[in-house]
């Protein structure tokens, strides 16, 4: 049996496959304690398959502790030891304004108060040590005496030469033992100050937090029977409890990065193999794309303003969800998010306490959510409360409340389509030639919507789409990266140089993840000498150095339209990622379905009433499916506008196509 349990913001999912099935089952998101909400998922599922925990083999866990306290700036009391004269370097920046246009918008300010940031004096350059570390003991004092939670140790260079960073740690260690330690050397490993302190800023505040979460997570598993969770890593891959422990900020897109990895398997399972995929739950909305049915990486992005250097699943996030509130700004418009009602006390209509509108509410006056239905959960839907809280909203905004649902809806759906945007057009991806993969709860709903906005034809939505980012837990590999920056060139980059760094980086990544005859996988990132940015090269033809030149200026030929014949490459850092295949998931074989079931009702689309199919329950493979129509799935809601029209194909998923 695998089981995977995604934290969500308002609703925690849960996905057990097991004897040819596919289970699934939700339950409220806790927020004051995760493991809590965790737990009764669990509890849900293995009581909907009948089954005990003793009988789970994997359980893999995508959470949001890291995600929430990073946009929340919030973490354990860290004290940065950095290069003397280079104690501000996270709050320098790159001196970039966070809003060309806006000048009192401002970037988020550093984890560390300048107060807690202590200057070591040493000094190392990129061909060794300029000035010893003559007391790290003496160092060690200093920090300790600003009572720290966590201690970040960022050294310049230290990707290259890191004893004094291993010496800090040995110090600090032994006057403080128990206290975390994060080294930039084994965080980050490659060069760019600023991005490597922040970096390693955020994994130092976070770790603890993290940490203390999962001790409640392993032992209220372990009480149960569970086996020890296995944590999703931004990078699309699971690791030891203990690993994500120690490095919180390899978690940072744990949650998301489930929805990627089954994104691919759905890619892979319907033959479409490029994907662009949004998974909208109920508090944010997370994009990416998926080309020749493989996930596309990235170096490195922003989360909550804040860089993170490392290798991670290329994702986008807007705070566009159904329970995004939606409100009239300072200049009279309609706005939706990013605020949201989340769990608690959630949209109007969920009769937990909550007053403001949100998207939730206006689908569901739109007749496109079900009077009196139950959502997954066991919550109930509300359509008057959803009104009352919408009529509010309408008459500050001098409209009347159908109006007002359907300007929050097209609120949120440009929001989504402005994140679609950033992840395809802007990254030179034309969007028309790609499918339109919706999953989440809420994400269906407004699929047809985005997908005219972008000029897309045909939309996929799988079965279990509610949950899918809990089934891609179940199903992704394990995964461990190292990386480190060589920045080799002229007569020192040679085909024997990239062999021993390749060789090197692939035992360092075989170690951490604990098995020596893991694959391993390549990532270099080369630029032209005097380029101030390097592309990404994976996937070598060959081993050797020419190979390396062939790809890198075919790429970028391909993103640029031309290369520079003749001119010196420069190799700028080297990824390693070693990774076991996960389990086999067969999507054709799903749960025991619930019938599939047909009624009418009004639902509203583009201004006019329609008298649209519902359709309830499990879709058979071959089923068709004519718009205007409501397909009310078991943990998602499916609107298929006018116009559109499909079929279910053998794995359960619904396959639109829109017509001329």
């Amino acid at each position: 049996m695998l089981l995977g349990v995604d934290v969500g913001g308002t609703f925690t999912d849960a996905v057990l496959a097991s004897g040819g099935r596919v289970l699934t089952a939700k339950a409220p998101t806790t927020p004051s304690d995760q493991s809590l909400g965790v737990m009764a998922a669990i509890e849900a599922v293995l009581a909907a398959a009948g089954a005990r925990t003793r009988d789970v083999e994997l359980f893999a866990h995508g959470m949001t502790v890291a995600t929430n306290a990073l946009l929340e700036s919030r973490g354990a009391r860290t004290v940065l030891v950095a290069t003397e004269g280079f104690t501000d370097v996270v709050e320098l920046g790159r001196q970039a304004r966070a809003d060309l246009y806006r000048l009192c918008e401002a970037n988020p300010a550093p984890l560390v108060a300048p107060e807690l940031r202590v200057a070591a004096p040493e000094r190392t350059g990129p061909d060794g040590v300029l000035r010893s570390l003559e007391d790290p003991a003496a160092l060690a004092v200093e920090v300790a005496a600003l009572k720290p939670e966590a201690v970040a140790v960022v050294l310049l260079h230290a990707y290259a030469h890191p004893e004094h960073e291993r010496a800090i740690a040995q110090a600090i260690a032994e006057r403080l033992p128990g206290v975390h330690v994060s080294l930039s050397h084994q965080v980050v490993g490659t060069f760019r100050e600023f991005e490597r302190a922040a970096t390693t800023e955020v994994d130092a505040a976070l770790s603890p937090l993290l940490a203390r979460y999962l001790r409640r997570l392993l032992e209220r598993a372990g009480e149960s029977g569970l086996p020890e969770p296995r944590i999703m890593q931004s990078s699309g891959g699971l690791a030891s409890a203990q690993l994500a422990a120690s490095h919180a900020s390899f978690t940072v897109l744990s949650g998301p990065a489930g929805g990627a990895a089954a994104a691919a398997l759905i890619a892979r399972d319907s033959g479409h193999g490029d994907l662009v995929c949004f998974d909208m739950g109920g508090t944010s909305c997370d994009v990416c794309v998926i080309e020749d049915a493989t996930v596309r990486e990235t170096t490195g992005r922003e989360v909550g303003g804040r860089p993170l250097a490392l290798p991670m699943v290329d994702i986008h996030t807007v705070g566009a969800g159904g329970g995004s509130v939606a409100w009239r700004d300072s200049g009279g418009a309609l706005r939706a998010g990013p605020r949201s009602a989340g769990a608690d006390p959630g949209p109007a209509s969920y009769g937990r306490g909550g007053t403001e509108p949100t998207v939730t509410d206006a689908n569901l006056l739109l007749g496109r959510l079900d009077d009196g239905g139950g959502l997954a959960g066991g919550v109930a839907l509300d359509r008057e409360a959803a009104r009352s809280a919408i009529q509010a909203l309408a008459r500050e905004l001098g409209l009347e409340a159908i109006a007002c649902a359907e300007g929050i809806v097209r609120v949120a759906d440009a929001e989504m389509v402005r994140a679609l945007r950033v992840m395809t057009v802007q990254q030179g991806i034309d969007p028309r030639r790609f499918a339109l993969l919706a999953f989440g709860g809420a994400g269906p709903l407004h699929a047809a919507a985005i997908a005219e906005e972008l000029g897309m034809r045909t939309i996929l939505c799988p079965r279990a789409s509610g949950v899918l980012s809990a089934l891609g837990l179940a199903a992704a590999p394990r995964r461990a990266s190292e990386q480190l920056s060589v920045l080799l060139s002229g007569d020192a980059l040679s085909t024997q140089a990239l062999t021993r760094v390749r060789e090197a980086l692939a035992r360092s990544a075989r170690d951490t993840l604990g098995d020596p005859r893991a694959g391993v996988e390549h990532a270099y990132d080369v630029r032209y000498r005097g380029q101030a940015h390097e592309l990404t090269v994976r996937d070598l033809p060959g081993s050797g150095l020419e190979a390396l030149r062939d790809a890198f200026e075919d790429l970028h030929a391909e993103r640029y339209g031309y290369r520079y014949a003749g001119a010196q490459i420069e190799l700028v850092a080297v990824r390693a990622t070693a990774s076991i295949a996960g389990p086999a998931i067969d999507l054709a074989a799903a749960a025991d379905a619930t019938p599939w079931t047909r009624s009418r009702r009004e639902v509203v689309f583009d201004g006019t009433v329609h008298d649209a199919q519902i359709l309830r329950g499990e879709p058979p493979p071959g089923e068709r499916v004519d718009g205007p129509a409501i397909c009310e799935l078991p943990e998602a809601t499916l609107a298929v506008a006018p116009g559109w029209s499909g079929a279910v194909d053998r794995a359960g998923t619904i396959v639109l196509e829109r017509g001329e």
